[in-house]
């Protein structure tokens, strides 16, 4: 099934607004557990979204 850019963009961007609330969330809490786990979370969901980037370039290789 091929998927449509929209749904591509919808993904990135729900990806990119979950790592944005995250860091905000994460600054209100203060230091502690909580706050790191928030900030791994919005890391996770950065690289995330840039994989999906980087799978979707039209100049993928496959690794040799």
């Amino acid at each position: 099934m091929k998927r449509t850019p929209t749904l591509q963009f919808l993904l990135q961007g729900r990806l990119e607004r979950f790592a944005v609330t995250a860091e905000l969330r994460a600054n209100e809490v203060g230091r502690g557990p909580r706050r790191d786990d928030l900030m791994r979370k919005a890391r996770q969901a950065r690289t995330a979204s840039e994989i999906h980037e980087w799978l979707l370039s039209p100049n993928l290789q496959a690794p040799t």
